[in-house]
């Protein structure tokens, strides 16, 4: 995940630009540290799915194939 100095850096300027407005560079900068914040994002979802079985009321395993296939992939 995001270190906490580039969350709170997001959240200043998210702040800052609802009551004062950003300059060209602080614009360019929040953008640049919300795709970093997506990609964690992201990561983190995908490691949670991976860890994911889906069983049905009978026991049998009923994970998608998708999600099968994604964490072979993952191993190799």
């Amino acid at each position: 995940m995001l270190s906490k100095d580039k969350i709170d850096r997001i959240n200043n300027l998210a702040k800052k630009a609802k009551t004062t407005g950003l300059t060209d560079n602080e614009i360019a900068e929040q953008k640049v540290l919300r795709q970093e914040y997506l990609q964690a994002f992201r990561n983190s979802m995908t490691n949670t799915l991976h860890s994911v079985k889906v069983i049905d009321p009978e026991g049998n395993d009923v994970t998608p194939e998708k999600l099968k296939q994604s964490k072979r992939n993952r191993l190799h």
